[in-house]
């Protein structure tokens, strides 16, 4: 028997929500920290995007392996030694900045095990969500959530930023250590629902039985599997933007933490933004529409960015904001789209599916970023890849059947009654 969430346990979540909502602010600081410091001090774009791609892999490979066992263990006792783990490694960074042997390839390996900690803690908090917040909540809860992330998100670059002018990195590091107690507090008080596992129907069911079942459903969905390739390819083509921005400002343009965190912050009040607008409609027409469109003025918006006169900040910013709104309206489409045209008893392994495809485009875009930036140079990069994403449009649009299933699906769609999507929108995220 499953346990059902309650009024007494969302208390109990919003309480830890509160708590983990800090913890996100000091991790942002501290990746923006270690970003910058490890660009400030190489100027390598292959070792940036090294850095961004190591960091990325735990999230790739860890959460599958421990998805198994997450309804197996002690939730509270894991979320509690991922977020004690992650602060310890952050405490040996410390101390190896104050000894005197930190450097950039030793700071990027630690980084390493805090994204290790940080792969085990994802799947766990999320996990928790549906036993401890009533169905009918569930919905507001994603976009509260949505928004408040979003907002630290912005907060923490200005932050980091700040910090840098004032203080060296190894004492702006304790921020993480900080940050840390105060998200550990709610967790020890509160009681989180265990789970009895059925046992014998996890043994039954075979895993690649289940990828080979998605694939095929996938398969009978007209423009799913479109959208998906499509949607993939778009996130390979970002990646440059989000492991060179840094040297990008730094190089190209001679900026500083505070302009880096100026541009950062931007982009970061874009996804606010879109989720904003997202949330004013419940239902909207020709979803797949929609997304060609979001992508067609992401690519604007990264365009002003690349093409900003040299020192021109403000400007880089102001197109960072019109990519990133985007994003959140795309995500949104592409999971209505997922939940409403694929049966409800599939969804799990047709979603795993999906999963495994963002995860293993983004590490790919990150590594090979930092050599075709040397190969091209940053800016001309930048043009190559928005030049492919247009054509990527133009092929979607114009080779493809989708046009022809917006058309024949406009009908059926202004009689559809939407379904509440109960899937987190940030865990398929056009980048």
């Amino acid at each position: 028997m499953e346990p059902t969430a309650s009024g007494h346990t969302f208390v109990h979540y919003l309480f830890f929500w509160g708590g983990q909502l800090f913890s996100i602010l000091g991790s942002s600081i501290i990746r923006f920290v270690i970003i910058w410091w490890i660009a400030k001090e190489t100027l390598n774009p292959i070792t940036v995007s090294i850095a961004f791609f190591l960091g990325s892999l735990p999230m790739v490979i860890i959460p599958p392996i421990v998805g198994v066992f997450i309804d197996r263990w002690n939730r509270k006792i894991v979320i509690a030694l991922a977020d004690s783990l992650q602060a310890f490694i952050t405490f040996l960074i410390i101390l190896f900045f104050f000894t005197g042997i930190a450097n950039v390839w030793l700071v990027i390996i630690m980084n390493i095990f805090r994204g290790i900690c940080q792969a085990i803690h994802f799947p766990t908090v999320n996990a928790i969500i549906p036993i401890m917040i009533p169905k009918k909540y569930l919905s507001r809860m994603n976009a509260i959530n949505y928004l408040f992330t979003g907002v630290i998100q912005v907060i923490g670059p200005i932050v980091g930023a700040t910090l840098l002018a004032f203080f060296e990195i190894e004492q702006i590091l304790w921020a993480d250590i900080f940050t840390f107690f105060i998200a550990i507090i709610p967790l020890l008080l509160i009681k989180i629902p265990s789970i009895l596992s059925k046992s014998e129907q996890t043994k039954k069911v075979s895993y690649f039985k289940d990828f080979k079942d998605g694939i095929k459903i996938l398969k009978s969905v007209k423009s799913f599997l479109i959208l998906i390739i499509f949607i993939s390819v778009i996130n390979l083509l970002n990646m440059p933007f989000t492991t060179q921005m840094p040297l990008f400002v730094l190089i190209n343009h001679s900026g500083g933490e505070l302009d880096f965190a100026l541009v950062s912050a931007f982009l970061q009040i874009g996804i606010v933004i879109g989720a904003i607008i997202a949330l004013t409609k419940k239902h909207w027409k020709h979803k797949e529409l929609i997304i060609l469109y979001s992508v067609f003025i992401g690519i604007g918006g990264y365009l002003i960015t690349t093409l900003a006169p040299t020192g021109n900040f403000l400007l880089m910013g102001i197109g960072a904001l019109i990519h990133a709104s985007m994003i959140p309206i795309a995500n949104t489409m592409f999971l209505t789209i997922l939940q409403t045209k694929i049966p409800t008893e599939t969804q799990g392994r047709v979603f795993s599916f999906v999963i495994s495809i963002a995860a293993a485009v983004t590490p790919l875009g990150m590594i090979i970023s930092g050599p075709l930036a040397v190969i091209f140079g940053i800016r001309l990069l930048f043009i190559i890849v928005l030049y492919l994403q247009f054509v990527s449009v133009m092929v979607i649009w114009f080779f493809t059947n989708l046009k022809n299933v917006i058309r024949t699906e406009s009908k059926d769609e202004s009689r559809e009654k939407p379904e509440e999507v109960s899937l987190r929108p940030e865990q398929i995220e056009l980048q």
